[in-house]
């Protein structure tokens, strides 16, 4: 007996039936489209919709919306697409038994991204990611006074002066204790002093922090990589991973937004399904991140995230925290002839996670401090 096909394939983002003969659309599609025609991922999609001889295609609303923009999108963007389709359900009719199919229809469709999103990643990791130095560097550097906001500066100013009261009554091996500062790295910290010129003034290897979190927002274990196992570094998966599906963390988290008042006192639970706060009880990592920066004061590096209003709650605590003195955004080349990049761009999104503006404009480092994510 020949092999036989089935002439529909769906989920709860698509669906395609076959109206040919003999063969199952995800076989037969190489025959259907023309050699110099045929590509990846989107160009296969689009090529088989555009095909109404012999495909019949059904696209759910969150998947149309995000197919319509895709080529700007960022995951932080899909997340936005879901919220202001759950704005637009929930807010569209008073009557609560009206809306509430819709917003259980979008959950399911924001569901099957999530599992889908998984299954990508999962195949991502299997590759080798290559180890680029200058962000090994950047994350390992010692902190710059001008890098600081005006309190940040005055921050290292006390430590300073500690310093000074302490650096003449006694060898300064014997100091390690006073400073609280694991024991390795501080006698690193010294022996670059030592042998820095500059010796008789603070030693900038002093600036290095005591230790480091990673607060991975992706899902996967890339950051594994760039840990260095003789400085006290800490990974906290906010959003989990993805060898643990049940912990992903997918959806919105901007508690700022005008309308989300309106929303959490929606009648319909269906509204707070994926909302990124209450998500975070669910695991101890977000208590982690917030007993890290109430520890002392920090810096943030931004590198791969794009700040944008679905993770904005959670910035905006990170941001304007009182410990916080310093926002250092790692910007991307977007055309090396041009010589563009995304700074601005970026900044634009950190500025949206600050309702204090004077305080944004204070702790994000200026551009001429700042440099690419990537460079030779």
């Amino acid at each position: 007996m020949g092999r036989t096909y089935e002439k529909v394939s769906s989920d709860d983002l698509c669906s395609f039936r076959y109206l040919g003969e003999g063969f199952l659309y995800t076989f037969f599609y190489g025959n259907s489209i023309p050699w110099k025609e045929r590509g990846y991922g989107k160009d296969v999609f689009e090529s088989l919709i555009q095909n109404k001889v012999e495909f019949e295609s059904r696209i759910l609303p969150l998947f149309e919306r995000i197919r319509k923009g895709i080529a700007s999108k960022t995951w932080g963007g899909i997340e936005q697409d879901y919220y202001d389709m759950l704005k637009e359900y929930a807010f569209r009719n008073p009557n609560v038994n009206s809306t509430e199919p819709s917003i259980k229809a979008l959950n399911k469709q924001l569901r099957c991204l999530q599992t889908l999103l998984v299954e990508y990643l999962t195949e991502v990791e299997k590759k080798d990611v290559e180890i680029i130095p200058s962000i090994l560097n950047a994350i390992y550097a010692p902190l710059r006074e001008e890098d600081m906001s005006i309190h940040g500066v005055e921050c290292l100013k006390e430590h300073k002066v500690y310093w000074e009261k302490q650096k003449d009554d006694g060898p300064i091996e014997e100091k390690i204790d006073k400073f609280g500062w694991h024991y390795s790295r501080t006698m690193h910290r010294i022996q670059l002093w030592k042998q820095s010129p500059r010796c008789n003034g603070y030693p900038d290897a002093f600036y290095l922090p005591n230790e480091i979190m990673f607060l991975n927002f992706n899902y996967t274990n890339t950051v594994q990589r760039y840990i260095q196992p003789r400085y006290l570094n800490q990974e906290n998966h906010i959003h989990g991973v993805i060898s643990k599906p049940e912990s992903i963390i997918f959806g919105y988290g901007d508690e700022l937004d005008d309308k989300f008042k309106e929303l959490k006192a929606h009648k319909n639970n269906a509204c707070l399904s994926h909302v990124k706060s209450i998500k975070y009880l669910e695991a101890p990592n977000y208590r982690q991140m917030l007993s890290f920066i109430e520890s002392e004061p920090f810096q943030v590096l931004i590198m791969g995230h794009s700040c944008g209003n679905s993770d904005r709650t959670l910035l905006n605590t990170i941001f304007e925290h009182p410990n916080c003195v310093s926002i250092k955004p790692y910007y991307y080349i977007t055309d090396k002839e041009k010589g563009t990049d995304n700074y601005i761009e970026l900044v634009q999104h950190v500025s949206r996670n600050f309702n204090d503006m004077k305080l944004m404009r204070d702790r994000v480092v200026n551009k001429t401090q700042c440099e690419p994510l990537f460079h030779n």
